[in-house]
């Protein structure tokens, strides 16, 4: 939403099991692209790859492999000059470094994120997210892939276990102060205001973070005590519940597969679940249908 890219959690449900119908599929497809990025991230770290100038240019790579931005070189770092802002580098409100210096800027930086220091690792993702987009290295998408960068060294550092602290929101909302505090440090070296908004950036979105997550928990316990009244059909329910906490929208027989049910259980598992209100069809009809967990979605949604 930063650049323009219009798409909800619902979307980009409803498109991963293809259930999405619009003509006009160019902002979901982006948002599942950055998603693929951030799992092939996320894997690459796993197996013990270092964050690297060769995994950021697979992240673009696969940032970019499809619909916007395609033409644009992915995966291969710039061989022209680009800007910010304006119609030319002589009226724009940024430009980065020339091409030429593009390799020692970026080799400098990937020296810095792998260097051993004392640095605190949420001021370090601070000072390497600035450093990325001043570089500027893509003919597109250096924004997203700055983001993932963000997410990706606090996983490496330890300081996540899982990419859940997303500080796009909060960037979003703080758009303006977010580009003149960028611009601060290029043009008066103001790195201490940024770390300060980067901070507070963080604080907010960890603390919205644990409270969605026990919402989120609070909801599903409530529909376990519903659920604890079905009987016979209760320890399938919870299964199927279990599984469409990972998988919110989802098809009868991928279900059925997932949790190890007949699917002629699992559609009388489902409408049971239908009937209190707990999940949702999304599809009319007996072909192709589609079910989401409504309420679970509804407050990831918000």
């Amino acid at each position: 939403m930063i650049e323009g890219t219009q798409s909800s959690l619902s979307d980009l449900l409803l498109y991963e099991q293809g259930g999405y119908n619009q003509a006009d599929t160019d902002d979901v497809e982006e948002v599942s692209h950055y998603v693929s990025a951030m799992q092939l991230g996320m894997e690459r770290m796993q197996d013990g790859y270092p964050i690297s100038l060769r995994l950021i240019r697979e992240l673009h790579a696969e940032l970019l492999r499809r619909g916007r931005g395609s033409t644009k070189m992915p995966g291969e770092f710039r061989q022209s000059q680009n800007w910010i802002g304006g119609t030319r580098p002589g009226n724009a409100a940024y430009v980065p470094p020339p091409p030429q210096d593009l390799m020692d800027c970026m080799g400098a930086l990937e020296l810095f994120i792998n260097r051993d220091d004392e640095l605190s690792p949420l001021v370090k993702a601070a000072l390497v997210h600035v450093q990325f987009e001043s570089i500027h290295p893509f003919l597109d998408g250096n924004g997203r892939v700055g983001r993932l960068l963000i997410q990706m060294m606090l996983c490496n550092s330890g300081l996540l276990r899982k990419p859940l602290l997303y500080l796009s929101l909060y960037f979003k909302q703080h758009r303006q102060e977010y580009y003149r505090l960028l611009n601060g440090i290029r043009q008066d070296g103001n790195w201490e205001a940024w770390i300060e908004f980067f901070l507070e950036a963080v604080q907010y979105t960890a603390s919205d973070a644990v409270r969605v997550l026990t919402e989120l928990q609070r909801r599903v316990e409530q529909d376990k005590s519903i659920i604890a009244t079905f009987g016979r059909m209760r320890k399938n329910a919870e299964k199927v519940l279990r599984m469409m906490q990972r998988h919110i929208v989802t098809r009868p027989l991928i279900l059925a597969k997932q949790v190890g049910i007949a699917p002629s259980t699992i559609y009388r598992v489902l409408d049971k679940l239908e009937e209190h209100g707990i999940i949702r069809q999304n599809t009319q009809g007996e072909r192709n249908r589609l079910y989401t967990y409504s309420a679970y979605q509804s407050m990831l949604d918000e």
